[in-house]
């Protein structure tokens, strides 16, 4: 009888890869990171450049004898999804591919082991017991990796303080102190060679805040500031970084979908601690299908509106224009978005992808209140808590409003306090005086809903693939030339939106039926006179 072997080190190796960083930065990442899934408060990094040795200690929860058994097993984990921001089972192995050996001792309670691992060949990576030598004390777990280069970048004291500033800012930085202390009651002390980091706040000329209220909580779901140099920044601190449990996840302008008209001078930081569960299994990106991808892009697009509305007021706004496409393109997007508006109720996950304008969007169905557990209840509830804010504030006969040089006003109830439906980024930025002049006159809004781009990948088979809030169109498809030949365009464009939107409507083999039902829905509204003459328009 034969068995399944694994080529551990090409494992390991791909594993690497999938980390933007480099191999140091990655196992420095997830050291710190599981340090904090196992309740960490102190967190001690030695370095030893005279014997290659690095030395993490935490005083996290530990392990006993049968958990320390199973860590060394590639992928076992006790972690669940949505409660963590380590690798789940994964991180330290990397140790394995730049160390000649990793020791790792662990304390709970009266157990207290240590083991000694080491990759001796492709498939094998065997570990043993060794007695423990004091590396942690009460209680935690301690790692020393034994590293091959003695000019490796993890013996750096400046590289390992930049590299934990860098992927943990919300960690060292006051401003979060109050909004992460639900999940850390008590403040992470992190040290490198006997000194302890001190808190930075990132200080700028201008810096706006950003919240983002769902579900009509009083407490934000997401938190952050912007912040605006005269200066060109540092190329790492361009754009918007997202974390999750203060880790950074992505940071920049791409991930968000908007630019502002001097991007290199813009930057920022915002925590959503509801989006650790929908992490990819890396923890380095965030999913795209489901519900969970339903629930990240829901979160997208209310922080796309937030930083917009934050950019407007600095006159930093860049103008959506649209870029030159072929002509059957412009009514084709609008029919499309007409058929996920009339398909949201049906598939509730598609609502993050419906562009939400006043008095021209149907209102969602949403459940019985209480708390939303169910992401699919999580999207509905972030756009009807929208719709349900703009008709509260129309209704408000006199509103206390001020108005700002350069036209923007900013309004609020005559009692003083934030209504449920006013901006919550408006609102804070009004308290701290940093509503800015603009440039004058009236912008056209940044546009948040399904776009349809096109791109030349000849090696790939699917037809169209979805990026964020855009499906891709596949040019390079022979399909694709097919139906620019026989003039069956608009079909072929509308078949690769429902196939690349698939995923992210359903969870289960019901794809097919999803597609089925948009592309029904489409040639309806096709044969409808009056769809026809909006087209045309």
């Amino acid at each position: 009888m034969g068995e399944t072997r694994v080529d551990l080190l090409h494992l390991l190796e791909d594993l690497r890869d999938a980390y933007p960083g480099s191999i140091e930065e990655t196992i420095l990442t997830e050291i710190l990171a599981n340090a904090l899934d196992s309740g960490a408060t102190e967190i001690t990094f030695d370095s030893d450049p005279a014997h290659s040795t690095l030395t993490a200690v935490d005083n996290g929860s530990g392990m006993r004898r049968q958990e320390l058994r199973r860590y060394h097993d590639v992928a076992a984990t006790t972690k669940a999804r949505g409660q963590g921001i380590g690798f789940a089972g994964v991180g330290i192995k990397l140790g394995l591919l730049v160390c000649e050996e990793v020791v790792t001792e662990t304390r709970r309670g009266k157990s207290h082991v240590a083991t000694s691992c080491r990759l001796a060949s492709r498939h094998r990576a065997p570990w043993k017991w060794v007695a423990p030598v004091g590396l942690a004390s009460e209680r935690g777990t301690a790692v020393r990796l034994k590293v091959h280069n003695a000019l490796s970048p993890l013996l750096d004291p400046g590289f390992l303080e930049a590299s934990m500033r860098r992927h943990f800012q919300p960690l060292l930085d006051p401003t979060f102190d109050e909004f992460l202390a639900a999940h850390y009651p008590q403040s992470v002390a992190i040290h490198v060679n006997g000194r302890r980091f001190e808190e930075q706040r990132w200080t700028a000329p201008l810096q706006g805040p950003l919240e983002i209220r769902l579900f009509r909580k009083r407490k934000p779901s997401a938190y952050g500031y912007l912040i605006r140099e005269d200066v060109p920044l540092l190329e790492e601190q361009r754009g918007l970084a997202i974390s999750t449990y203060g880790k950074v996840i992505r940071r920049g302008w791409d991930w968000l979908g908007l630019t502002p008209s001097a991007p290199e001078r813009v930057g920022g930081l915002i925590e959503v601690p509801e989006l650790a569960a929908c992490l990819t299994l890396n923890k380095g990106d965030f999913i795209r299908t489901g519900s969970r991808g339903a629930m990240y892009l829901a979160f997208r697009k209310a922080i796309q509106e937030a930083v917009s509305k934050q950019l407007a007021a600095w006159g930093d706004a860049r103008e959506w224009t649209e870029d030159a496409r072929p002509k059957e393109v412009r009514p084709l997007q609008r029919d499309l978005a007409q058929v996920l508006e009339e398909l949201a109720d049906e598939f509730p996950l598609l609502a993050s992808l419906v562009e939400r304008r006043a008095g021209g969007q149907k209102r969602l169905s949403l459940g019985s209140s209480g708390k939303v557990v169910d992401p699919r209840a999580f999207v509905t509830a972030s756009v009807m808590q929208q719709a349900q804010a703009e008709e509260n504030a129309e209704e408000l006969k006199e509103p206390a409003s001020e108005e700002i040089d350069g036209g923007s006003t900013v309004s609020s109830p005559s009692n003083g306090q934030p209504g449920d439906g006013e901006s919550a980024q408006s609102v804070a930025a009004q308290d701290h005086g940093l509503l800015l002049p603009g440039k004058g006159g009236v912008r056209r809004p940044a546009h948040y809903g399904l776009d349809i781009q096109f791109e030349d990948r000849p090696q790939d088979l699917e037809l169209g693939r979805l990026v964020e809030s855009t499906v891709w169109v596949n040019r390079s498809h022979p399909a694709y030339r097919r139906a620019l030949a026989s003039r069956s365009i608009g079909y072929h464009i509308a078949l690769a939106v429902a196939l690349a939107l698939a995923p992210l409507a359903v969870e289960s083999a019901s794809e097919h039926g999803f597609v089925t039902a948009f592309l029904s829905r489409w040639g309806e509204l096709l044969d409808h006179p009056t769809s026809r003459k909006r087209t045309k328009r």
